[in-house]
């Protein structure tokens, strides 16, 4: 079991004023940063605003409290989107609380079981493929707000959004789709090109510093209320947002209702870990010059992760985990303990105490902007250029799981991938397995007596993929003995020692006398433990091929 140590009680060793400045400095940089991002997240994914608000401020808080990284930053993201709303559209809202609650006892589970580090295992064609996936969705759930268009409800599905989006492309509102490519027009300035322009203007560096999402934000809002465009707000389709947390709900909750939300449940707990964990790594390469940098805790993480989730569907919120926008903020900004992401939760909490009732004016077209925004950069896009670089499996792999992201379903997309990879890897394993019939031109020992003596080498892991070289070896075996060179095996599982077990029976059974080189490691342990040994007189047992063959022939 992993041992519960937040990060905190590391970070705050030897804390400083100075160091209490930079996370303060940081904390509320963040916390602005994440303001319109965490509605826009809870829109997007068919909740209210105030959902992703309260998330943000709780979830973000415990996560910072308790996890495994210094400087990560937790919170609504916008890889949940997807999930969200078809969770939401298929099992309703209270179904999406359980469903949470039960991805937080799985991360919490799996940091205490010290499964972390299995997140790494998974592999890069899989995050890549339903990475770019989700990132076409989130771009094309705006499309709607983008263009104002009036439609009603709009299906989870990808093919479904897109025929009703076609069919409803009469509607669009000018003013909106204008105000809506101002802001993202004013985002990729500000966000793409300004940074570019350090090195030769001051004053594009003094303006890089105020977030883009913040400026397009305010501006948008301003720009509405003076000219009076009818455009949708957040206040028009949701109502006023609550200046205060919400108390305690639990849903009414049934075994047979966990059993239908077990699998969106687990596509929650997978996602958020993946995510947060790249996320943290992420952090970790940032900080690695910095004199308050270390490694996250990847089973700490997750437990945090686990508890945020748990705790957070119950006071309205939706699945979080750790953000990399916003966590990138922390870090450029000086945050460098989990001080900072505790700041960012209470500044977002104060701006919610005083300022909503303002939220409600900001127009949702901008929020559509901001999202467009997060996704393209969201995206792994150069990927698909440098496919042509790797094999096939890899490009079977990144493309199908694209494909099933963004027609079928995440779920099943990763499913897919995880799949594909496994059967790719297995056959390369297998394929570097080989078996090597010993020749007389190198051992001279043999020469005259090969229908007497045969003998084997077996090199890599010797596994249920790669069974079929000891299969060979039964037929023929040799008149009088047989040798098995096991010194270049570094691994042999259950189905190889079956495999061995059946050559030592049949040996025993045709009077073919079995001598085995090499044993030492992990193929020694699970030939003791399946009994092989026990069919092997202790003599017949060599430290290496040569001593095994002359206890073969005699010479």
């Amino acid at each position: 079991m992993a041992t519960f140590r937040p990060k905190l009680m590391d970070a705050v060793a030897g804390y400083s004023r100075e160091r209490l400045i930079q996370d303060v400095g940081a904390g509320l940089t963040v916390g602005v940063v994440a303001l319109p991002l965490a509605m826009a997240f809870a829109i997007a994914s068919g909740l209210k605003p105030e959902a992703g608000l309260f998330t943000a401020i709780i979830a973000g808080f415990l996560i910072s409290a308790l996890g495994g990284s210094r400087v990560q930053i937790g919170g609504p993201a916008g890889a949940f989107i997807v999930i969200v709303y078809g969770i939401l559209e298929r099992y309703g809202l209270a179904n999406l609380m359980i469903a949470t609650a039960m991805s937080g006892l799985m991360l919490l589970a799996m940091g205490a079981l010290r499964l972390g580090t299995l997140i790494r295992f998974i592999p890069v064609a899989v995050v890549i493929g339903f990475t770019n996936g989700i990132a076409v969705l989130i771009m094309v759930s705006q499309v709607k707000d983008f263009l104002g268009l009036q439609v009603a409800s709009v299906p989870a599905d990808f093919l479904g959004v897109l025929t009703t989006l076609s069919a409803n492309l009469h509607t669009v509102k000018v003013q909106a789709l204008a105000l809506a490519s101002l802001c993202l027009g004013v985002l990729v300035v500000w966000q793409v090109l300004l940074p570019r322009l350090h090195a030769h203007h001051a004053v594009s560096k003094k303006l890089s510093i105020v977030p883009g999402s913040i400026v397009v934000l305010v501006g948008a809002t301003l720009t509405s209320t003076w000219l009076g465009l009818e455009v949708e707000t957040i206040a028009s389709r949701f109502g006023p947002i609550p200046n205060a947390l919400p108390a305690f709900q639990l849903p009414t909750f049934s075994w047979e209702t966990a059993k239908f939300l077990l699998i969106p449940a687990t596509t929650l707990a997978l996602l958020g870990s993946i995510e947060s964990l790249l996320c943290a790594r992420i952090a970790d390469q940032m900080m690695a010059d910095s004199p308050y940098g270390d490694h996250h805790d990847a089973n700490q993480e997750l437990m945090a992760q686990g508890i945020a989730n748990l705790v957070t569907p119950f006071f309205g919120g939706m699945p979080a985990t750790g953000t990399i926008a916003r966590t990138v903020t922390n870090v450029k900004n000086g945050g460098n303990s989990p001080v900072a992401g505790m700041v960012h939760a209470l500044t977002l909490l104060a701006i919610m105490w005083l300022a909503a009732p303002l939220a409600g004016s900001v127009p949702l077209a901008a929020l559509s902007a901001i999202l467009m925004f997060v996704a393209w950069n969201m995206g792994e896009w150069r990927e698909f250029v440098h496919l042509r670089q790797f094999r096939m499996p890899y490009r079977v792999s990144l493309i199908a799981v694209f494909l099933l992201t963004v027609i079928v379903d995440l779920t099943v997309a990763v499913e897919v991938g995880l799949m594909a990879a496994c059967l790719t890897f297995i056959y390369r394993i297998s394929s570097l397995t080989r078996a090597e019939q010993v020749q007389a031109q190198h051992f001279p020992m043999l020469a005259g007596l090969e229908a007497e003596v045969q003998a084997h080498r077996l090199y890599g892991a010797l596994f249920f993929g790669a069974v079929k070289l000891v299969e060979a070896m039964q037929d023929p075996l040799p008149r009088s003995a047989l040798v098995l060179d096991l010194k270049n095996l570094i691994y042999i599982d259950s189905s190889g020692a079956d495999a061995l077990l059946a050559l030592a029976r049949g040996c025993h059974k045709k009077q073919v006398r079995l001598i085995v080189c090499g044993l030492a490691h992990q193929p020694l342990d699970m030939a003791q433990r399946s009994g092989l040994l026990a069919l092997v007189s202790p003599a017949d047992l060599a430290p290496d091929l040569a001593q095994g063959l002359a206890q073969a022939t005699g010479r």
